[in-house]
This record gives C-alpha cells, structure tokens and sequence, in this order.
C-alpha cells in the first residue's frame, strides 16, 4: 500500500460521491484547492455545505466536482489507507518498552511502534508527543482532534527525559496544558517502574495532572509489562502483592481526595494491581463510565456487571450434554472459573473446564490472556479433556485474522488439539452464549488487543 495514497477504496451506493459519479479506484487530489495531507484535513475541509473537489479518474482525466450538501454531511467515501498518509513511528527508547522486549524473528508488523496522535484520536492509541512540533498542537486544536490519550509516565521534566531516553521528552506537561486550553480532552497513562516513578514521583505526576480536570479527564496507573527477553535493557523490579498493595493505597488517597475536590476520582488502577494484591476488583460504579477501559483499566468489573445482567435474562439452552473448554490468562482466571461455575450451576448438563495458561513465550511476568500464544496454549492443553469445543478470547489474535503473535493459526490449534476451536469476543453476552452453544457467527469476527507500550 502506498501510506500517502488518496486512492478511493470505496463509495457508499446512493451517497453523494456516488451521485457526483466518484468511483473506487479514483484519486483525491484537493478539496476547495487545498491538498490533502490526511483524513484529518478531508474531514474538516468537508464540513462545509458547499465544496469543491478535485477527483483524478483512472483514466487520468481531472474532474472538479462541485458539491452542494447540508453541513457536516458525509460524502460516502472510503480510502484505502483510513489516514491516507503514514504513521509516525515512536522515537523514544523507553527503559520499559514492551516492543523491545519481544523476541526476534516475530512478524515484522509486531515491532513497529506507533506514536501518532491522529492514531491516538482515531483509535485510542497512547502516543508521547516528544516527536510532534507546537504546529502539530495547533492543527489538532483546529481540527478538534478530541480526546487525545498521552502517555505520560512521570510530570518529573527530568525522570522523563531519562525514562524515555528521549531529550526532547521534557515539555509533555507544556503541550498537554496547550491542548486542555484549547479545549482538547486528554486522557493520560502512568506506566508504573517500581522505584522509578512511584512513590513520591507518582504523587507529583498525580497532583500535577488531576490539577487540570475536566481537561484531563483520567489518569491510568498500570503497572509495567516484563517479559523474559529484557537482555542489555535497564533492570526493572515486577510489582509483587506487598508493592501492589502500597500503590492501591497511594492511589486510592488520591481518588478520595479529587473525589471531594472536583467531583471524580480521576485516577483508575489497571486491573492488574488489585489481582497481584489479592484484593477484590473495584465496583462498576466506581469506574465512573469506563474512560480508561481499552487499557485494561476496569474491564472484569464491566465483565462481571454485564454478565450478571445477561444471566437475568431468558437464556436457552439445549437439554442435555454440552462440554466445552476455555483457555485464559493467569491474571483473569479466578473471575472466569467463578462465572463458569455459575453456569453449571444454573444449566444441568453443562460443563464448563476452565484452563490457566502460563505465558512461556514471554515469560511468567505477562499475566494478561491476550498476549498468549499458540504454541503455549498447544503445550499445555495437549492431552487435556477438551470436551466438544474450545473457547478463545479473539483479543489474542491479530486484527481479523486467525493467526496469534507467534504466527500459529486457529487451524494449527484444531489439528494438533483435534478439537473444534471457536475465537470469542470479550464481551459477557459472547461469552455466555457462546459457552451455551447459541452463539452466532457475528460473535466470532476477530479484533486485534489494542494495548499499547509506550
């Protein structure tokens, strides 16, 4: 694919575009004579009612269409790159990175990192911004490019310039006032090194950024991803139940304390924490609608809140006999074997084998289901009682395709485990239906995991 291609991939039957006679395979080339540097500048330069556009066919003959349409209507096109220019890729070398700590010889697509923020708003990625420029912060306050989720890790000008190896890393609080005071929300992550910025470095980070609510809608605590292939990068200690506690703690401090002040608690914990502490998941209600979900910040507690609304429901199920089989990561098991349970105990005839899966393939820190692995899943399943049909979460398999990280495929699984192999959605109501076997094929598309490493 060409990153910078304003090629039309598709046209919406009985859009404007489609009565304007623009066709897929057509060039974009301007829209009221101004080129297109991204689909940030298509969208704006299209609000108004009136428009021109300049379309290049494929026989290379240049039509200028003009357009009359109410405001903010859509035209009905689809490019073949959504962003139609590249990504900007990461400059930073954080100590903690995950893409540097995988091992080689993985997809090329895998070691990649990202850091643009028309990704971060399109999408939800977490980006630096230590390689955008104070034109860049204007053009996304123009363009209302809101919310953006940055990646904040430390207020400390200082600690960030050194935890992301990056010098121009310093000024991320600067930028972040720029954007809140042109009206850009901002959601921040803090991925906590322990000893590095916790403690008393975490207070600073917290206070400095809960100052700017509403602006700084949430604040994410989550704890840093290890994995065993960290050779020639700074030595880092994982979090352990006593360590996890005393941030729970610290943090729990602070949600008090913004609660009283400015009506939220602004600041969430990744799930993580709390399962490393042995203490129980926070309520839904605390989560105060889920602003930092995509980053594992609340998701057994929406898990657990849906599934028990599902399980009011009217919910079939075949009489008689029905096995099947879950795999998930060492982090969610205890709450999946708790909902499993539940099941049998409401369907006779069901049975619901839950299986722990330890990630060999990144080593034993990495607790979360979708950074397993075929080939882990294969080792440790091989001569288990599969029953009829084996449930995967989808989160471990890349964006609508059937192959995990280390490239095994749902069909390599099916061959070697000679059983059925079914990807799931991670959402309660999937999840049951597909446990009852009333699940329909709609519940088995493929998404990609979306957390992000920097």
């Amino acid at each position: 694919m060409d990153f910078n291609s304003k090629v039309i991939k598709s046209v919406q039957k009985g859009s404007i575009a489609d009565e304007a006679g623009i066709e897929p395979g057509d060039t974009m080339l301007s829209i009221n004579g101004k080129p297109l540097k991204d689909v940030f500048d298509y969208r704006f330069l299209t609000i108004d009612r009136e428009i021109m556009l300049e379309i290049e066919k494929q026989n290379e003959e240049v039509w200028e269409i003009e357009i009359f349409k109410d405001e903010y209507e859509d035209l009905g096109i689809e490019f073949e790159n959504p962003m139609m220019d590249k990504a900007r890729g990461c400059t930073n070398k954080c100590i903690f990175c995950f893409i540097d700590q995988l091992p080689p010889g993985m997809r090329e697509t895998l070691y990649f990192k990202d850091d643009d923020t028309r990704l971060s708003f399109l999408l939800g990625n977490y980006v630096t911004l230590t390689n955008i420029t104070w034109d860049d912060i204007e053009r996304i306050k123009i363009y209302k490019m809101s919310p953006i989720n940055v990646s904040v890790h430390t207020t400390n000008s200082d600690l960030r310039v050194l935890m992301l190896k990056n010098r121009f890393a310093g000024d991320v609080m600067k930028k972040i006032k720029s954007l809140v005071e042109g009206g850009i929300t901002v959601n921040c992550q803090i991925v906590l090194c322990r000893g590095i910025n916790d403690g008393d470095e975490l207070d600073k980070s917290l206070f400095d950024l809960s100052s700017l609510y509403p602006g700084v809608k949430s604040i994410s605590v989550v704890p840093v991803g290890l994995t065993k292939y960290r050779d020639n990068l700074p030595a880092i200690e994982p979090y352990d139940k006593m360590s996890s506690l005393k941030v729970i703690e610290q943090v729990k401090k602070w949600q008090k304390k913004n609660k009283e002040k400015y009506g939220s608690s602004i600041v969430y914990l990744a799930d993580e924490f709390y399962i490393m502490a042995e203490k129980p998941i926070p309520p839904y209600e605390h989560y105060e609608g889920f602003p930092q979900l995509e980053n594992g910040v609340g998701m057994i507690a929406l898990f657990i809140n849906d599934f028990n609304k599902h399980m009011k429901r009217n919910l079939k199920f075949n009489a008689g006999q029905r096995a099947v089989s879950l795999v998930t990561g060492v982090a969610a098991y205890k709450f999946i074997k708790d909902l499993a349970l539940e099941l049998e105990s409401r369907f006779e005839g069901l049975k619901v084998n839950v299986y722990e899966i330890k990630n060999e393939f990144f080593g034993e820190n990495v607790t979360v289901t979708g950074l397993l692995t075929g080939q882990d899943i294969i080792s440790q399943l091989t001569g288990c009682d599969l029953g009829d049909e084996l449930l995967i979460c989808s989160s471990m398999l890349k964006s609508g395709e059937d192959v995990f990280l280390d490239d095994y495929t749902i069909k390599d699984l099916e061959k070697i485990l000679n059983v059925k192999v079914t990807p799931v959605r991670n959402t309660a109501k999937d999840f049951v239906k597909n446990i009852l076997g009333t699940g329909k094929k709609s519940s088995d598309k493929k998404t990609g995991n979306k957390r992000n490493g920097n």
